[in-house]
C-alpha cells in the first residue's frame, strides 16, 4: 500500500529541511575555510589544515555515538528517554576521555603535526571535546526524527564558525586563532542540542539491554566502521602524493574537490534514511529509495561535469588546473560511488552487521596495492573508481538479501 499523499509530502519537507541546513553548513564550513587560507598565509594554514584533519579523524567517534543513539531510539521508540538519558552519560564520559587524552597527548600531536605550538595542540584537545558531546545530541534528535531541530543543529554547526572564525583570525591571523574559532563554532550546535532536549522524560522501564557497556561496544564497532570508510575515501590522494609528481598530484587533487562535492550534496539522504533503515519493516525500501536518489543526483552532476566542465573549473581551481579539464565527469562519477557506499555503510551499521565491514578493509587494501602501481592521473582514478564500484556492488547485493530478514543476526551482517 502506498503511503498517504500528506506523508509524502511530510518526507519530502523533511528532506529539503535537512537538505538545505546540510548545504549551508558545508559551504559555510569551505567559506570559512577559504577565507583562512588568505588571511593567516600559506605557513599558518599548513599547521590549521593539519589540525583540522586531525579533528576530522577524531569525529568518527562523534559520529560512532550518533549512529549508534539514533538505531537505538529508532528500534526501540517504548524505551526512548531510558536510550536518551543513557546515550547523554554516555557521551559526556567519552567527551571528557577523549579530550583528557589529547591533552596528555599535546606534546605528541605537536611533533606529529609539525605545529611548533604546544598551545595550538592543547587547543585541538580542547575542540574535540565538544565536537564529541555533539555527536550523542545529534543521534537523538535523529533517531526522535526531529528533522526541523536536527536542521537548525546542522545550521549552527557551520554558520557560527564561519562569522566568529572570521573575527578571530583577523583579529590574530594563526594557526592556533583558526583552529579556536572551529573550538568556538562546536559550541553552537551543543546550544541548539541542549534547547531541543531540555525536556527531559522519566524513563518508561529500565532496558538492561542499553547499559553503559553496550553503548560503548556499539559505539566503538560504528567508529571502526566509518574509519574504514573515511580511509578508502581519502587514502586516493596520499597514494597520488606517492606516484604521481608534484604538478600531477596537485591536479588529482584538484579533480577530487569535484569528487567531495559530490559525496557531500546528498548527504542529507543518508541522515534522513538511516532511521527508517535501521526499522526492519523499512529497511529495504528505504535503502533503495536513497540509492536511486543519490544515483539520480549523481546522474546530474556527472552530466553537468561533462557539459558544463569550463564552468565547473572555476570551483575545482581554475585555468591553472586546466589539464584536468576533460576529467571532471569520472571525478563526479567517482564522488557518486562514494555516497552510494556511505549510504551502504550506514546500512551496515543500521543492522550492525560485523562481517560486511571486512569487505571495506579489502577494498581499501585492493586500492592501495593497486593504486601504488599507478604512474598517471587517469590510471590513480580509474582503480579507485573500479575499485569502488566492485564494493559498492557487491555490498548492495549483500544489503537487499539482508534486508528481507526481518531481524538479521548481527554476527553475519
Amino acid at each position: 500500500m502506498s503511503a498517504p499523499s500528506s506523508t509524502r509530502r511530510t518526507r519530502a519537507h523533511d528532506g529539503s529541511a535537512v537538505a538545505i541546513a546540510t548545504s549551508v553548513m558545508n559551504v559555510a564550513t569551505y567559506g570559512f575555510t577559504m577565507l583562512a587560507a588568505r588571511i593567516i598565509g600559506p605557513s599558518e594554514y599548513g599547521a590549521f589544515v593539519a589540525c583540522l584533519n586531525l579533528l576530522v579523524i577524531l569525529q568518527v567517534v562523534a559520529l560512532g555515538l550518533q549512529a549508534t543513539a539514533a538505531r537505538r531510539i529508532a528500534v526501540d521508540l517504548g524505551n526512548v528517554a531510558t536510550i536518551e538519558g543513557a546515550i547523554l552519560r554516555t557521551t559526556t564520559r567519552v567527551s571528557v576521555a577523549v579530550g583528557a587524552l589529547l591533552l596528555v597527548l599535546v606534546p605528541a600531536v605537536d611533533a606529529l603535526l609539525n605545529l611548533d605550538s604546544l598551545t595550538t595542540a592543547a587547543v585541538v584537545a580542547v575542540a574535540a571535546v565538544p565536537l564529541t558531546l555533539a555527536g550523542g545530541q545529534a543521534g537523538i534528535l535523529q533517531g526522535e526524527r526531529r528533522w526541523g531541530a536536527l536542521a537548525l543543529f546542522y545550521v549552527a554547526g557551520g554558520v557560527p564558525r564561519l562569522v566568529v572564525g572570521t573575527a578571530i583570525i583577523l583579529w590574530r591571523p594563526d594557526a592556533t586563532s583558526a583552529i579556536l574559532g572551529v573550538g568556538i563554532g562546536y559550541l553552537f550546535p551543543l546550544v541548539v542540542g541542549w534547547w531541543a532536549l531540555r525536556h527531559r522524560r522519566t524513563p518508561e522501564s529500565v532496558a538492561a539491554e542499553h547499559s553503559a557497556r553496550s553503548l560503548l561496544v556499539e559505539s566503538a564497532h560504528n567508529a571502526q566502521v566509518l574509519f574504514a570508510y573515511f580511509a578508502l575515501s581519502s587514502v586516493d590522494i596520499m597514494i597520488a602524493r606517492q606516484v604521481l609528481d608534484d604538478h600531477d598530484a596537485g591536479l588529482y587533487a584538484s579533480g577530487l574537490i569535484m569528487a567531495k562535492v559530490m559525496l557531500f550534496l546528498p548527504q542529507f539522504v543518508v541522515i534522513v534514511a538511516f532511521p527508517d533503515m535501521a526499522t526492519p519493516t523499512s529497511r529495504r525500501r528505504a535503502l533503495v529509495r536513497s540509492l536511486l536518489l543519490v544515483a539520480a543526483l549523481g546522474v546530474v552532476m556527472v552530466v553537468a561535469a561533462r557539459v558544463l566542465s569550463g564552468l565547473a573549473m572555476v570551483f575545482v581551481g581554475g585555468a591553472e588546473f586546466g589539464e584536468v579539464e576533460d576529467l571532471l565527469w569520472v571525478f563526479a562519477f567517482l564522488g557518486t560511488l562514494l555516497a552510494m557506499l556511505q549510504l551502504q555503510v550506514y546500512a551496515v551499521l543500521a543492522r550492525q552487521g560485523r562481517r560486511t565491514v571486512v569487505l571495506v578493509w579489502a577494498a581499501l587494501a585492493v586500492v592501495v596495492a593497486l593504486g601504488l602501481r599507478t604512474d598517471s592521473v587517469i590510471g590513480l582514478v580509474s582503480v579507485v573508481v573500479a575499485v569502488d564500484a566492485v564494493l559498492l556492488s557487491v555490498l548492495t547485493v549483500a544489503s537487499l538479501r539482508l534486508a528481507r530478514e526481518p531481524e538479521p543476526d548481527p554476527a553475519t551482517g
